[in-house]
């Protein structure tokens, strides 16, 4: 999966559309991420030993991978991502850059 926990991603589709935000967790198995601020849903939380008051609470819903684009670190905008080998290893790349993508 070309995003990863911590990376900084623009929205490009959907209601929140154009939307930059910081990728909270990623679900490789489902394709899918949970995007800061983004697809906000209300939740019905049942009162239990640790919300004793319970109610609704608004919390993000993960999205399709396939809407969001890797922001590229170095000039600020959504880039696609590549793969690249270096010392052995795989790292992401920034396909407007060239720049490495992983720290």
């Amino acid at each position: 999966m070309f995003v990863k926990k911590g990376d900084k991603v623009k929205v490009i589709t959907g209601k929140d559309k154009n939307k930059e935000a910081i990728v909270l967790e990623a679900f490789p198995k489902k394709d899918k991420v949970i995007v800061e601020g983004v697809n906000i849903v209300k939740k019905h939380q049942k009162p239990s030993q640790t919300a004793p008051q319970g109610g609704i609470v608004e919390m993000e819903a993960p999205i399709h991978v396939s809407n969001v684009m890797v922001i590229d670190p170095s000039n600020g905008e959504a880039t696609r991502v590549g793969y690249k080998e270096v010392d052995g290893k795989k790292v992401r790349v920034s396909k407007k850059t060239g720049e490495i993508l992983d720290k």
